[in-house]
């Protein structure tokens, strides 16, 4: 929905962000011209830090050969003002569930030796069950053995979407947070079109949902110190944890 996505574009550029993360299905059917129009609408966005993989749709129809020519590399890693984000195409040509692969591991892990105050992980796939979607059969094929590499990596937050399901976890010292559907109708139960803001200041994080032309709610709150949490739902909030 147009209309949807340029509410978001000018949202986003009215918050100035520093980052600006996009977790793929930015075609339906990968094709070189619905690429070009993602382009697009991305280059409207005015942050010099942008971040963007495919998902399982752009790897659709050798999708991913045109994501290479206008988006480049489908694996990145951005350090930014403390923040480190590693960022891997999760997908598989023409398939709907994912994989991270063994091979990768060493190399993630890698990435995030350095110091950092937040540790960012991004992908399209689940790397849980998303409530609220069904039988699920679409998180990635070696979820288990991603997360206990993004453990040892002392990752913080984990951004992914794929079902158009928003949800928020806690798994030891990891948070996983999925994004919704921000410009499709294509939504589940109740849920509407919205997209997350992530707030950071110094060791603490706040992750917020946003929907175009109707306002906005904290989901989750975390210090990446201490590891406390506060977590909402329908704007209440319904657990606190601490761990030192």
């Amino acid at each position: 929905m147009p209309n949807l996505l340029e509410r978001a574009i000018t949202e986003i550029n009215d918050l100035e962000p520093d980052l600006v993360v996009c977790t793929g299905d930015l075609t339906t059917f990968g094709f070189k011209e619905e690429y070009a129009q993602a382009r697009a609408f991305l280059d409207r966005i005015e942050c010099d830090s942008l971040v963007v993989i495919p998902g399982n749709h752009d790897s659709r129809n050798v999708g991913y050969i045109h994501f290479e020519e206008l988006f480049g590399e489908r694996n990145s890693v951005l350090r930014l003002n403390g923040v480190t984000v590693v960022a891997v195409d999760s997908t598989e040509p023409d398939l709907d569930h994912g994989q991270i692969g063994r091979g990768r591991y060493a190399w993630i892990e890698e990435q995030f030796a350095g110091a950092a105050d937040l540790r960012v992980f991004v992908l399209h796939h689940h790397l849980l069950p998303v409530p609220g979607t069904g039988r699920e059969r679409n998180v990635v094929y070696d979820a288990g053995d991603a997360l206990e590499c993004l453990l040892r990596a002392g990752v913080h937050l984990v951004l992914s979407g794929h079902k158009h399901v928003p949800y928020a976890w806690r798994l030891e010292n990891l948070f996983v947070v999925n994004a919704g559907t921000v410009s499709s109708l294509r939504l589940r139960g109740n849920t509407r079109p919205c997209y997350n803001v992530v707030e950071v200041s110094g060791r603490h994080v706040a992750v917020w949902r946003k929907y175009p032309f109707h306002g906005q709610e904290k989901i989750i709150q975390f210090s990446t110190k201490t590891f406390a949490f506060e977590k909402y739902t329908d704007r209440i909030e319904h657990e606190v944890t601490t761990r030192s």
